[in-house]
């Protein structure tokens, strides 16, 4: 039977593993739509379809960037549902099932190349991004919802970002060898669109039947209008502090995802098997390190573990700068440290979301989880849209040559110098400096258990039509 949020056992403590394996399984849909298209699809636009580096950079960029304005308002949609499966798995199975059916068709090139092929990738990645905002949304949302407890909500976020690991593992590094299985080239994407696809499906159908006992949280007023929601969102300086954070990060994270194909085929001078392997040594520590990262998090907090997995992923991309007088092993290595800051990076902005999420119910006792979340994938479909802009942007200004015949085009020094930059210097630029910004991110165990030391915590903030000032006592406003 399902329990209102903080009326059941599971609530207000440990969650049942099923419901802990089954909130992982949305991952698989996560993993894979905000991994292939950031790897695969400027290469896909460049040396498939032809369409020159800067256009092609424009094209993955602004189909995402419409999330920015979709997201907030399916927080706001999802947050009112009202159904017998709880106000967000509906969207698990619908959304998750669309976004499945939308992603192989991105890749299905009736046009076959030229502007009227770019103009329908462009029109597709579109559709496929506001699928996308309607299954993350309420799926991010979910474990403000599932659980009270600060620690198992880092519990949570570990089984989901190991899972997400997994499904950047298999989507990422067997995505490419789907591309050269199918002949390359369109036909090689078609076969490759199929299979991510397939992953999606199977992560949507498994979160949605895996969290069919979990808690759906109680339902509660929210704000009457967006605009609102967002004030309400904004007042709330943890929230601000680690979703810019997160957002200029995920840029970071991006960028080197954009690069991956590039870097392996101009400074590694492997096409065929380097992008398989960057991923292999990318993720799979990444699956091993898991329950370190929890580990250090409940030792030193998760501010603290955020800022060290944070540097540990700066420091590896800085130090690929050298890649290419290092030896191939010593590369393949560093790649290896990246993927365990990342982890740690994912793992703990993650689960320091839903605490955000708790502080702003608990001072408010108005459930805006939706509109939170809205407000944080948007911010995150916004970074990983930013990367490939970035990476293709270097790209453009460092004279890359683009191809339409499936394989890239011998490449300039100062092509592949960009190439090389842009998976380095640019991403451990966009992680470090964000880590400054947590200093305003003070939300800990003691805090959350006291509501007055929690509305502390902000300046004035608005609930309602009570304004509520940290040193004064609520005041009507007019």
């Amino acid at each position: 039977m399902k329990t209102p949020l903080g009326t059941g056992s599971s609530a207000a403590g440990s969650l049942p593993r099923p419901v802990h394996a089954g909130y992982a399984l949305g991952s698989l849909a996560t993993g894979a739509f905000g991994t292939v298209p950031g790897l695969l699809l400027l290469p896909y636009l460049t040396d498939t379809l032809g369409v020159a580096a800067g256009l092609a950079a424009l094209l993955v960029l602004l189909p995402k960037a419409w999330d920015v304005l979709v997201n907030p308002v399916a927080g706001r949609i999802s947050d009112r549902t009202r159904s017998r499966w709880g106000a967000r798995r509906p969207y698990l199975l619908v959304a998750g099932l669309a976004l499945a059916v939308l992603f192989a068709s991105i890749f299905a090139a009736p046009f076959g190349n030229g502007p009227a092929a770019a103009a329908y990738v462009a029109f597709a990645f579109l559709a496929t991004a506001t699928a996308f905002a309607f299954f993350q949304v309420p799926y991010v949302a979910m474990p403000a919802e599932l659980t009270d407890d600060y620690t198992e909500r880092t519990r949570l976020m570990t089984w989901r970002i190991a899972v997400l690991a997994l499904a950047i593992l298999v989507s990422g590094a067997v995505a490419p060898l789907v591309v050269s299985a199918g002949g390359d080239g369109v036909a090689g994407h078609r076969w490759m669109g199929l299979f991510v696809a397939a992953l999606i499906a199977l992560g949507a159908v498994g979160a949605f039947l895996g969290t069919r006992s979990a808690p759906t949280g109680t339902v509660s007023g929210s704000e009457p209008t967006l605009r609102a929601q967002l004030a309400v969102a904004a007042a709330n300086r943890p929230f601000r502090a680690l979703l810019i954070c997160f957002v200029v990060q995920s840029a970071g994270v991006a960028t080197i995802l954009a690069g991956v194909n590039y870097f392996a085929g101009q400074i590694l001078r492997d096409d065929e098997s380097g992008p398989t392997l960057l991923f292999v040594c990318f993720v799979g520590p990444a699956l091993l390190v898991m329950p370190i990262w929890s580990r250090v998090g409940a030792r030193l907090g998760k501010r603290t573990a955020l800022v060290a997995a944070s540097l540990i992923l700066a420091v590896g991309a800085l130090t690929l700068v050298a890649a290419s007088v290092l030896p191939t092993v010593a590369v393949y290595l560093v790649v290896a440290v990246i993927g365990v800051g990342y982890a740690g990076q994912q793992v703990f902005a993650l689960s320091m979301l839903p605490d955000c999420i708790a502080y702003d119910t608990r001072r408010t006792g108005r459930r805006q989880a939706g509109v939170f979340t809205g407000l944080w994938t948007a911010g995150e479909t916004l970074g990983l849209a930013l990367g490939p802009g970035i990476y293709g942007l270097v790209l453009q200004f460092s004279g890359y040559v683009s191809s339409d015949t499936g394989t890239a085009a011998a490449q300039s020094d100062g092509a592949r110098l960009g190439v090389l930059l842009g998976f380095t210097l640019i991403p451990a630029l966009l992680i470090a400096p964000p880590i400054l910004l947590l200093r305003q991110y003070t939300l800990t165990p003691a805090a959350l258990a006291d509501p007055i030391r929690a509305d502390r915590v902000d300046h004035g903030v608005v609930v309602g039509t009570k304004a509520i000032d940290p040193q004064e006592k609520g005041t009507t406003t007019p």
